[in-house]
């Protein structure tokens, strides 16, 4: 096992109101297979909403995302407002609806939307200290808005998404299922996953070890 620690930005867990969690927990298999070990984090606030699973309607209760991100993390897993960008050497943030709806507000405010402060902050740190920065599925948005100048991501084939990367002062390029886009020097690296809505989850798995791959590359 390599000393080399990625940081994982967790949002929740269940893909409609948390972090996906095929992705998550991909991207979790994927560092520990390229030998390198994960510090998982999450904002400790409360989560946007609740949705059912089975049918998408809104639940009348309340939840925490750093107690739900704990659900992955198997209880590993701590406030993001504790986060050094000097503790990992790369950053890796998984999708879900909720990277839009809890780390930011793109899911209500598109273009618009506001970013948590502490996931700002966390990415602001390890992109200024020249560590790589992985995103995935919706997670892209967060690096847009958050970076902006210029650094190349991909929505998949969302048009309309890819449109608003480039109102956030990102550049997007399309992606189809399990491949990558690379921006080398700015240190970020985003696949689609389930951009593409009929992913298979051996797709959006290839799609992710390129990433943690790609990423390991740029350390």
């Amino acid at each position: 096992m390599s000393d080399k620690k990625i940081g994982v930005i967790l949002a929740g867990c269940g893909h409609q109101d948390g972090s996906e969690i095929h992705e998550a927990t991909l991207t979790l298999w994927a560092i520990h297979k390229h030998g390198c070990d994960f510090l998982c984090f999450a904002p400790d606030i409360k989560q946007h909403h609740v949705l059912n699973h089975l049918n998408g309607e809104e639940m009348d209760e309340e939840r925490n995302v750093l107690i739900e991100s704990a659900r992955i993390a198997r209880g590993k897993v701590a406030s993001l407002a504790t986060f050094s960008p000097a503790s990992v050497d790369a950053l890796i943030l998984p999708g879900g609806f909720g990277a839009a709806k809890n780390l930011c507000s793109y899911a209500w405010d598109g273009p618009n939307c506001k970013v948590h402060p502490d996931v700002a902050r966390a990415i602001q740190g390890v992109h200024e200290a020249g560590k790589p920065i992985g995103a995935l599925c919706i997670a892209p948005v967060i690096m847009a808005k958050v970076l902006g100048k210029g650094v190349l991501l991909t929505s998949g084939q969302d048009s309309g998404t890819a449109g608003h990367l480039e109102e956030m002062g990102a550049k997007n390029q399309p992606a189809s299922y399990g491949e990558i886009v690379v921006d080398r020097e700015q240190k970020v690296v985003s696949t689609p996953c389930y951009m593409l809505g009929d992913s298979r989850i051996d797709q959006v798995a290839e799609g992710v070890d390129r990433l943690v791959s790609a990423v390991l590359e740029l350390m």
